[in-house]
C-alpha cells in the first residue's frame, strides 16, 4: 500500500495540513510534533512526489552558490563556508546546487542563469565586491539572496565580520610585542572586507604613533603563493619589517614560507599573523596567530537567514556585525631582536 501524507495524518492524528507544512519545514509547525511526524513518515517508508510538491509550491528546495573557480575545493575558506551552508540547508530539507566560476563576468551569468532557469529558491552569496554588481542583479530580479558581506549599498540582509577590529587587534598585539616596521598583505581591493581591514591596520598604527610607510603595504590575491611572493617583496627591503600581517591565513602561510626560504625563523626573526583561523592554521610550524572568524557557524546562520527570506518571515536581524576573536599562537613570537 502506497503511504501518502492523509496516512501519516491518520497514523499521527493531526489534519493533512499540518503534515504537509511539517515535512516542508516551515516554522509554524511546533519542533516536537514536527520529529514526531517526521519519525513516523520514515517509519512508514514514506516516499513524497517532490515533483508535484514542487510544482504547487513553486519551491525548487535548492540553494544555490557560486564561488571563484580558482577556489574550487582547495580554498579551506570556502570549504568551511560549504560545509555550513551544506550542513543547515539539510536540516532544511533543501539541496545545494554549487557553480565555480572565473570571478567577474562568468560568475555574473551562472547568478542569472539560476534564476531564469527557476533552479534555485534562494542563494547564499560570499566574498563580497565593494560595488558588486551579483548583489544588484539579485536585488533588481528581486530573488532571495543573503550575502557573508557588506558591500558599499548595505540594504539586503548580510552576516559579516568587524574586520576592522579584527585587523586593529592584531597590530596593536605585535606592537605590544615591540614591533615598529609592520608590514600588511591586503586582498584585492575589489573586495569589500579589504578597505574594512586596511583601516584597522591604519588606526592600530596611529594609536601607537606609527607612521603609514607606503613600502609595508603591498597587495595580493587570497592564495599561498600569492602571499610568499608578496612577502618576499617586504623581505627584499633595504629595512623589511620585523612584523607581516596577511589579510587571510592563506596569505600569512605563504609568507611563513618566504621567511623559512630566505634563512629567517618565523616568529624569531619576523612575526606572521593571519585572518580566518583555518582548520591547519593551528597546525602550521609554528602554528599561526590569527583572527577567527567562525565561518562554519557564518554558513549556518546565512542559511537560515536565507530560509526566512524565501518564506517571506521577519529577520530577527537582517544585518548581523560579528566581533573576531584574536587567537595568539607561536609565529607571532618574541619581541624583535634589536
Amino acid at each position: 500500500m502506497k503511504v501518502t501524507l492523509k496516512t501519516i495524518a491518520e497514523e499521527a492524528g493531526l489534519s493533512i495540513t499540518t503534515v504537509s507544512r511539517a515535512l516542508a519545514g516551515y516554522g509554524d509547525v511546533n519542533e516536537d510534533t514536527r520529529r514526531r511526524i517526521v519519525a513516523i513518515a520514515q517509519r512508514l517508508g514514506y516516499q513524497p512526489n517532490l515533483a508535484a510538491r514542487h510544482l504547487r509550491s513553486k519551491q525548487t528546495r535548492t540553494i544555490g552558490m557560486v564561488i571563484p573557480l580558482t577556489s574550487y575545493f582547495s580554498d579551506p575558506f570556502f570549504m568551511e563556508l560549504l560545509s555550513g551552508v551544506g550542513r543547515q540547508a539539510a536540516e532544511y530539507g533543501y539541496d545545494l546546487l554549487l557553480s565555480a566560476q572565473q570571478p567577474g563576468e562568468e560568475e555574473l551569468s551562472a547568478y542569472r542563469r539560476m534564476v531564469a532557469s527557476s533552479r534555485i529558491d534562494g542563494v547564499v552569496l560570499a566574498r563580497v565586491l565593494a560595488d558588486d554588481p551579483r548583489i544588484a542583479f539579485l536585488k533588481e530580479a528581486r530573488h532571495p539572496f543573503v550575502a557573508f558581506g557588506r558591500s558599499n549599498a548595505n540594504d539586503y540582509p548580510y552576516i559579516d565580520v568587524d574586520g576592522a577590529t579584527g585587523v586593529y587587534r592584531l597590530v596593536e598585539h605585535l606592537v605590544a610585542r615591540g614591533h615598529r616596521r609592520i608590514a600588511i598583505i591586503l586582498s584585492p581591493r575589489t573586495l569589500a572586507f579589504t578597505t574594512a581591514r586596511f583601516e584597522g591596520y591604519q588606526r592600530a598604527l596611529n594609536e601607537a604613533g606609527i607612521a603609514l610607510a607606503g613600502q609595508y603595504i603591498v597587495e595580493s590575491d587570497l592564495t599561498q603563493e600569492g602571499g610568499r611572493m608578496a612577502a618576499q617583496r617586504l623581505l627584499d627591503l633595504p629595512s623589511p619589517p620585523t612584523a607581516i600581517v596577511a589579510c587571510n591565513d592563506a596569505m600569512a602561510i605563504g609568507t611563513m614560507q618566504a621567511i623559512r626560504a630566505c634563512g629567517r625563523v618565523v616568529g624569531r626573526d619576523v612575526a606572521v599573523a593571519g585572518f580566518d583561523d583555518i582548520p591547519t592554521a593551528a597546525f602550521t610550524d609554528p602554528p599561526l596567530t590569527t583572527v577567527r572568524q567562525p565561518i562554519y557557524d557564518i554558513g549556518r546562520r546565512a542559511l537560515d537567514m536565507l530560509v526566512c527570506v524565501i518564506r517571506q518571515e521577519p529577520l530577527d536581524e537582517a544585518h548581523v556585525l560579528l566581533v573576531p576573536e584574536l587567537i595568539v599562537r607561536q609565529s607571532s613570537g618574541a619581541p624583535p631582536s634589536r
